[in-house]
């Protein structure tokens, strides 16, 4: 399977900041390590122009994000604003962008960053300072490489920023699964939400899942699958109060990729949010999707 990567991905945050930086060379590391990509099977992005991001985010917002945040913002972004956090941010989206193209012509590839959904087009929030996913939506659907497009939330916040994008879409379905009681407090709209007590636990989450996928497929009929792979849901993640094992993780990210090759659509991994007690561990719980990749496509993985 192909990747974007950058080592831009990573930059540095101040000392005990929460946000899991070195996750991203990290699962480069175990892919590689394991065999799941090789060299040959990395492809480096560029950062997103000003007209690419255009096609989601506020020309105020851009400016803004050129040159610098005023207080409040960045508390509301929870990451402090650099020169260096706004280049990688148009870096992910960029490999967001790439990885689809890839995704487009090979069945499936996968960018080791983004899944950013909190961003909304006038704001950053939640760790996520662009959204990729949209800006990835809209530039190939407006190149005529896709018409529908449907988005697999699994991370264990709604995909808040994403649901605002796309609503009233008709050819961009949005599924989140998510913690009710979880950030964001004030929820969106998506396509379909399915918020799951404090607790939940692999049985309750993947009878809920697997009941509803189905009927998501027969309704987006997609050409595009982007699937958030958020690896927060998982027992003892700092924000997620949800209570997947390891083992109900693969069992998860089985189910949506089963689903996905099934359906004939092309399909884009991404990674989105994952706090577990170490950058390492978290980075190795990402590993699970594309284990389970190789085992669902094989030779086209």
């Amino acid at each position: 399977m192909r990747v974007s990567y950058s080592d831009g991905y990573f930059v540095p945050l101040p000392e005990g900041h929460p946000f899991p930086m070195a996750k991203f060379p990290a699962l480069h590391r175990i892919l590689l390590r394991e065999g799941l990509i090789g060299n040959g099977d990395r492809a480096e992005p560029s950062p997103a122009g000003r007209e690419v991001l255009r096609l989601v985010h506020t020309d105020r917002y851009l400016d803004e994000l050129r040159t610098g945040l005023e207080r409040g913002a960045e508390r509301r972004l929870g990451l402090p604003w650099s020169e260096a956090l706004e280049r990688r941010s148009r870096l992910a989206v960029g490999g967001t962008v790439l990885a689809a193209r890839m995704a487009l012509e090979d069945g499936i590839a996968a960018n080791l960053a983004g899944g950013t959904h909190h961003a909304y087009p006038d704001h950053g929030e939640g760790f996520c300072v662009l959204n990729d996913v949209a800006v990835a939506i809209r530039l190939l659907r407006g190149e005529g490489l896709l018409d529908r497009a449907l988005v697999i939330d699994l991370d264990v916040h709604q995909g808040n920023g994403t649901a605002a994008v796309f609503a009233g879409d008709p050819r961009t379905f949005t599924l989140s699964f998510h913690g009710q009681r979880n950030y964001p407090f004030q929820k969106e709209a998506s396509s379909l939400d399915v918020g799951l007590p404090d607790g939940t636990g692999d049985d309750d989450y993947l009878e809920r899942l697997t009941a509803a996928l189905p009927a998501v497929f027969l309704a987006a009929r997609p050409d595009l699958i982007v699937y958030l792979a958020g690896v927060d849901p998982v027992a003892g993640d700092r924000y997620g109060r949800l209570a997947l094992s390891r083992g109900g993780l693969h069992r998860r990210d089985r189910a949506v990729l089963r689903a996905a090759r099934a359906s004939g659509a092309a399909l884009l991994l991404v990674m989105s949010g994952g706090y577990a007690a170490s950058p390492e561990e978290t980075a190795d719980l990402h590993a699970v999707a594309h284990r389970e990749a190789r085992r669902v496509y094989g030779g086209a993985a």
